[in-house]
């Protein structure tokens, strides 16, 4: 199950005795780890003398004898199990030898466990990447309880986490404030959600309103870097040189490093250049957001934006900022070569 719906069925449902919380994303395997042990315990006290953690490998006649052991002054065996060998993918002859050798003992027994869980027995298992669906342990807990996949979040998926987390403000936007926070999304390099739900926290006491503005978004977001830079490269697109300049002058003269303009300006030029190559392949508006990574209004925007530019000039703009990233780092050129790049997107000539 996708996050959302794993935490609708932790509302709506009763506590299953066995779970999977496997991805690429901790913030959603840690919210549904908190989910998941607020229900089994009444107080951190409780949780403290109660769960019993278990990392790496272990013995599956031990894990089995765990399981079965009925619970000491507290009223749940609960049992959290991290980033044991139990899920990932077998390779090579070890896949072969288990396929020779037939039923394991030791599995078996604790397959049959995780089928019929005694009720005063949980066990939670976080693994820290994809666990491997062909595991039989995987189906057997898909089957009897539950698995969390916690998908890595990127600028094309990210609108389930919003939704999500727009309900639980109750509060929702219009559509000026989504393109606004999809552009500003499409800039960042590494998302945060730990970061995006503190903000959005911070903006639910901003307003008594119920629907969020694009104003009110561009307040919150003031202050990150990425977001300054975000309407110099929208001026990029549109190839205006002169609001471009303006821009990049004023981020300069704020003191924004120029390593953060560069990096972004870099990911800017490859994205258009990726969109075009991609267009002439066939695959436009919408499907350029997964390969280009990018939320689908923002891939579509940019997709028409890259149509715009001659191809030699963001060849010749990439090269440059090769250069400028060697030349500005080791102090042989200013932030004139910055200034170059930019009247040359927005200019150039083929």
């Amino acid at each position: 199950m996708k996050f959302g719906e794993f935490m609708a069925s932790l509302q709506k449902g009763g506590l299953k005795h066995v779970y999977l919380l496997a991805g690429e994303e901790h913030y959603y395997i840690d919210k549904a780890l908190e989910r998941i042990l607020a229900k089994l315990f009444s107080s951190p006290q409780e949780q403290s003398s109660g769960l019993q953690k278990l990392t790496g490998n272990i013995n599956l006649d031990d894990l089995a004898g765990l399981i079965e052991t009925a619970p000491f002054f507290v009223k749940s065996n609960v049992l959290l199990l991290q980033d044991t060998s139990l899920f990932k993918e077998k390779k090579g002859d070890e896949a072969k030898d288990t396929a020779k050798s037939g039923k394991d003992k030791a599995l078996e027994r604790l397959l049959d466990l995780l089928a019929d869980m005694p009720e005063y027995s949980y066990v939670i298992f976080v693994q820290n990447g994809k666990a491997d669906k062909r595991r039989k342990i995987y189906k057997a807990i898909e089957k009897a309880g539950a698995v969390l996949e916690a998908e890595a979040i990127r600028a094309w998926n990210i609108d389930d986490w919003l939704q999500g987390k727009l309900q639980s403000l109750n509060k929702d936007m219009d559509s000026e404030a989504r393109a606004y926070f999809s552009g500003v999304i499409s800039t960042m390099q590494t998302i945060s959600l730990e970061f995006l739900d503190r903000e959005f926290d911070k903006l639910a006491l901003f307003t008594e309103e119920r629907r969020i503005s694009r104003a009110l978004l561009e307040k919150i977001f003031a202050g990150l870097p990425e977001v300054s830079v975000f309407a110099l490269l929208d001026a990029i697109s549109e190839r205006k040189a002169k609001k471009a300049m303006q821009l990049l002058r004023r981020q300069l003269s704020d003191g924004t490093y120029f390593t953060v303009i560069l990096a972004l300006l870099t990911r800017h030029v490859r994205q258009l250049w990726q969109a075009q190559v991609l267009q002439k392949q066939g695959v436009r508006g919408k499907a350029l957001a997964k390969p280009l990574e990018l939320n689908p209004f923002i891939a579509e925007k940019l997709g028409r934006a890259a149509m715009q530019f001659p191809e030699p000039v963001l060849k010749r703009s990439m090269l440059e900022l090769i250069d400028a990233d060697y030349f500005l780092k080791t102090g042989q050129a200013g932030e004139e070569v910055l200034e170059h790049v930019v009247i040359d997107l927005c200019r150039g000539a083929a």
